[in-house]
């Protein structure tokens, strides 16, 4: 196979955090190139760099076709590079058709050629085997459809190499088996593929090589046929898989939190009982209303039916507020939009999830900054400081320090205030969550 991308020692350093650190990686033609690593290890740092969103430290080198290139976002797609992110970037209100010809319009005198871009459109879902209607709206389609107009977009505009970060993350079993499929097709026909996922039976079953990234540094790089399940692990955690946990039996105490018949937000009578120092999962596909469950449960979204008891005695959420006093928090699954203030600091946005149990109306940045440095060290995030802004952390270490700060599903962010509309919740200073969702 012909090779079309090669990086040699590429290195990015953020205020604080050396991101990279002298990465060599290639890609071929016709092949899936698995990026494996631990939340924080590099991946998608180093795939902003490939897409032109960041651009690396002076000294090291990116062939493209074995030509030497200096990557914008402009010049990658010119180059026919398509970066895929986990979170989806489409226009709900236009149609499969309007969304893959966004900015690239085919037009006559001045007026759009809809027949023919939905021809082209029709053309390629086919391509890649996939019967949606290019008429659909794309708020009308899963997660996994979505995904695979994404996906549809990149190929019809002639791309050599598809980088999908994370394209199967919350999917169900069949919106994946769809996606695997499609990457096959993409490989198939000579197209490039880096493909980055946590869930190694997908690398096992679509890769052919992978490379292992670990604190920013390239640990190894293996070919998948004929490769171990614990020697990738190992290279991803750096121990043995065996020494991961020593399990122990705990007896849980008393119930703490009752659930009872409760109704809303389109679930129907859930009751379940949760004791402390337990662990409750809750399983199932995307749209079966988990999600929704928590954010009745934390006040966001509305109780129909049903009663919460905390400790015997009834409570009532009205709103995110009265949760966190209850000593309970909530984890969103999106951190970019619902978790975090982006471009504040760990420091700020730990103590400002607390705001709801304090009284005083003056900012103290050193009590801030103190409670960062705690919870930096009690749950080891990965950053220079607690001043360090969360725009400049990886994914994974801002998902682990959403559990210092936890965050509100209603709070939104302003990019001209870039305030919430609701309250966030934190432990507080004097005392610890009672109750976590995740």
């Amino acid at each position: 196979m012909d090779e079309i991308l090669r990086l040699s020692r590429i290195s990015k350093t953020f205020p604080g955090v050396r991101a990279l650190e002298d990465i060599s990686f290639d890609v071929k033609r016709g092949e899936v190139h698995c990026l494996c690593g631990e939340n924080g290890a590099g991946k998608s740092t180093l795939i902003k760099v490939l897409s032109g969103a960041h651009k690396p430290d002076e000294g090291g080198e990116i062939l493209f076709d074995g030509k030497p290139v200096s990557l914008t976002p402009r010049s990658a797609l010119q180059l026919g590079i398509h970066t895929i992110y986990q979170e989806h970037i489409v226009f709900n209100d236009l149609s499969i058709t309007e969304n893959i010809f966004t900015g690239a319009e085919i037009t006559r005198w001045g007026l759009q050629q809809r027949s023919k871009m939905r021809e082209q459109a029709e053309r390629v879902l086919r391509f890649l085997k996939s019967d949606l209607s290019p008429d659909l709206k794309m708020r009308d389609l899963t997660s996994g459809q979505q995904k695979v107009v994404e996906i549809a977009k990149a190929v019809l505009f002639n791309s050599n190499l598809v980088i999908l970060d994370e394209p199967t993350a919350s999917f169900s079993a069949r919106e994946i088996d769809t996606v695997l499929e499609i990457v096959r097709t993409v490989r198939d026909n000579g197209i490039g593929v880096i493909y980055i996922s946590h869930h190694l039976d997908e690398v096992f079953e679509i890769g052919d090589r992978a490379t292992v990234l670990r604190d920013g540094r390239k640990v190894s790089v293996h070919p998948i046929s004929g490769l171990a399940r614990s020697t990738l692990i190992k290279d991803m955690v750096g121990r043995d898989p065996s020494t991961f946990y020593e399990r122990e039996r705990i007896r849980p105490g008393e119930v703490g939190l009752s659930v009872r018949n409760v109704t809303g937000n389109g679930v129907k009578d859930v009751s379940f009982d949760l004791r402390r120092g337990e662990i409750l999962g809750f399983a199932g596909m995307v749209g079966s209303g988990r999600s929704e469950l928590m954010e009745v449960l934390f006040g966001s979204a509305p109780i129909v039916h049903g009663d919460i008891l905390i400790d015997g005695e009834k409570v009532h959420h009205s709103s995110p507020k009265a949760a966190i006093r209850n000593k309970m928090c909530f984890i969103t699954e999106d951190r970019q939009n619902t978790g975090l203030f982006l471009t504040k600091s760990i420091g700020e946005n730990v103590a400002v999830a607390n705001m709801v149990n304090t009284r005083n109306f003056i900012a103290r940045p050193g009590e801030d900054e103190a409670v960062g440095e705690k919870y930096i060290e009690r749950l080891n995030i990965k950053a220079p400081n607690a001043r360090t802004r969360a725009v400049n952390l990886s994914g994974g270490t801002s998902r682990r320090w959403c559990w210092a700060s936890g965050s509100t599903p209603g709070a939104r962010f302003s990019s001209s205030t870039n305030r919430p509309t609701a309250s966030m919740s934190a432990p507080s200073r004097k005392s610890t969550r009672s109750w976590s969702i995740c």
